[in-house]
């Protein structure tokens, strides 16, 4: 992968941050819209070789689609993660099945990875404990029969990363590359 040019990097650090700063502060007030402007200039200037390496083809409108769809897909599985803990603490014979899981990615850029990690931690009944390349060893809630019985350890991180990482990793592979 070939670094993006130095204006590219900062102008993509830019537009970022002040699209935080407009998100944080919500408002649309001209000083205000000034003041996130400079202080966005300034610290993108300040920032942006530790910030992207690809700069404006970040903003690639396949990613950026992306990027959107992702929220709506993340924030359902969320839901649906959260009926199934609240299903298994409050049913009387609170059916658990924790373990520590291992699941292997396909994500080769370290903010994909990171979003992965983030996306199965924010998931209620799933926590990342550790990622050590494309490995990530995961504790889970329910471990289904199939995972918890595989009879290799090579079923065992395929049917683990079904069930937990390639849902996310779909939309993230194409975000991060």
């Amino acid at each position: 992968m070939e670094e993006a040019s130095k204006v590219s990097r900062y102008l993509y650090t830019l537009i970022i941050l002040f699209l935080i700063w407009l998100a944080l502060t919500a408002s649309l007030d001209e000083q205000e819209l000034i003041f996130g402007f400079v202080l966005s200039a300034i610290v993108a200037a300040m920032t942006y070789p530790i910030f992207t390496t690809r700069g404006l083809a970040n903003l690639h409108p396949k990613r950026v689609a992306y990027a959107i769809a992702y929220a709506p897909y993340f924030l359902w599985a969320m839901i649906m993660a959260n009926l199934d803990v609240a299903y298994r603490v409050l049913h009387p014979k609170r059916p658990i099945r924790p373990g520590i899981v291992h699941c292997k990615t396909i994500l080769k850029t370290n903010p994909g990875k990171l979003s992965l990690a983030n996306s199965i931690t924010l998931t209620p009944g799933t926590i990342t404990l550790d990622v050590d390349g494309d490995d990530y060893f995961i504790h889970w809630i329910w471990v289904p029969d199939e995972v918890l019985h595989a009879e290799s350890e090579e079923v065992h991180v395929e049917k683990a990363s079904e069930n937990i990482t390639r849902p996310f990793e779909k939309f993230l592979k194409v975000i991060f590359g």
